[in-house]
């Protein structure tokens, strides 16, 4: 047993000094190949110069934003039909119009309405007559002032002097006692009536209150039966024709505000400390390379749970309705304005795998610098880190590396 144990760790030992010897030979081998033919060193540094141009970071005042994703939406929209129930008789808006506040949009057949506002009226000016008032006399009358009661008033003073009259021919026992009842019957008849006509008189002064609300209820109706614009605005949508017959509260027209617009935004968690009303909004919108220009007007107290962002909303004027509602937009919100930042071309980085490079010139040689970007100003992208400002950075790098000999050309 011993003996095959050590043949085996012969055999083992064996191979590995077989395998060293290999790498052994393979090093030597790249070290004679680290040479080429004529004996020089091969490399960037053997490559021929290549012509680059060049620029320089600089220092300049950048606006620091948070970049988001919304949609447009009305300022305010309504849908608008008649408080009322009848039939069409005119529209006066189609798709797309320009409406102004309190433009008469749409009208029902009027016919009725104004057969109720006479009818009303009528009833009205019977109540008056029975207060003895003028035709189109409001004044409010005291009871005391009316016929009936004034009647009343004069029989229960008759009653009552006949009364006291028979009183003392009584006490002088001039007439006998049931002349006196009788008296004293009337008497108590009068008061009952003169009660009684101060009730009728204040239920004519009711009736009179009662005819006066009919018809402003008539006058109301008659201008419930106009469809009304509420608002400056456009019309989105048409729902009824001429002659048909809607509802009270069917809606006719759907109207939109679209001056100002509404820009909502989800802000996410980690950028909502940094937004505050007031701050200025830059948008673009799919089909219009113009940019726009808005203020948050209205923050959310809450983050929404489920997502995680804060919602907001943004004022942006839309004076000639370019803009619609409905529209998805791309927006940036200026947190901080004029921050000095290094800014160079955006030809001059580079980016693969993920890293981010930018090549410089130095002794005649490119020599190559990793970078971290962050904003874009149009042409020039924001460096964080890996440069400052006065560095020489070439442009349009290509393949060129570091260590590569370079000629700066104009």
């Amino acid at each position: 047993m011993v003996s095959r144990l050590f043949a085996v760790f012969l055999l083992i030992s064996g191979a590995l000094l077989s395998a060293c010897g290999g790498d052994q030979t393979a090093m030597a081998s790249g070290k004679d190949g680290a040479r080429d033919k004529s004996g020089g060193a091969s490399g960037p540094e053997s490559l021929p110069p290549r012509e680059v141009r060049v620029a320089r970071a600089e220092t300049a005042s950048l606006d620091r934003t948070v970049a988001l994703s919304g949609t447009l939406a009305a300022q305010e929209e309504a849908e608008l039909g008649p408080k009322v129930a009848g039939r069409l008789s005119t529209i006066a808006v189609d798709l797309g119009d320009n409406v102004r506040h309190g433009q008469v949009l749409a009208r029902l057949s009027p016919t009725d309405f104004e057969l109720r506002v006479r009818q009303a009226t009528n009833a009205l000016e019977q109540a008056r007559a029975q207060l003895g008032l003028a035709p189109g006399d409001s004044r409010t009358v005291d009871p005391q002032e009316t016929a009936l009661v004034k009647q009343a008033t004069a029989n229960l003073t008759q009653a009552r002097l006949t009364r006291d009259r028979m009183t003392r021919l009584f006490e002088q026992q001039l007439i006998p006692q049931q002349d006196l009842d009788a008296a004293e019957a009337a008497f108590q008849v009068a008061e009952g009536r003169y009660q009684e006509a101060i009730e009728t008189a204040r239920t004519r002064q009711a009736l009179l209150g009662q005819r006066q609300s009919e018809l402003e209820i008539a006058r109301q109706q008659r201008s419930d039966s106009m469809v009304v614009a509420p608002f400056d605005g456009r019309i989105r949508e048409r729902r009824a024709s001429v002659g048909d017959y809607v509802a009270a509260g069917d809606p006719v027209l759907v109207i939109v505000r679209v001056h100002p617009l509404r820009l909502r935004l989800e802000v996410p968690e980690r950028e909502a400390a940094t937004v505050r009303v007031g701050q200025p909004v830059q948008l673009t919108v799919e089909g219009d390379p113009e940019p726009h220009t808005g203020r948050v007007a209205r923050i959310s107290p809450a983050l929404t749970e489920e997502s995680r962002t804060l919602l907001v909303e943004a004022e942006v004027p839309n004076p000639d309705g370019q803009l619609r509602p409905g529209s998805f937009a791309k927006a940036e919100i200026v947190t901080r304005s004029g921050e000095p930042t290094v800014l160079v071309p955006v030809s001059a980085v580079i980016t693969f795998a993920g890293v981010e490079k930018v090549l410089g010139v130095e002794d005649g040689k490119a020599v190559e610098k990793r970078v971290r970007t962050g904003r874009r100003a149009g042409d020039r992208v924001e460096i964080l880190e890996g440069a400052a400002a006065g560095d020489t950075v070439v442009l349009e790098p290509g393949n060129l590396v570091g260590g590569q000999p370079v000629t700066v050309v104009p």
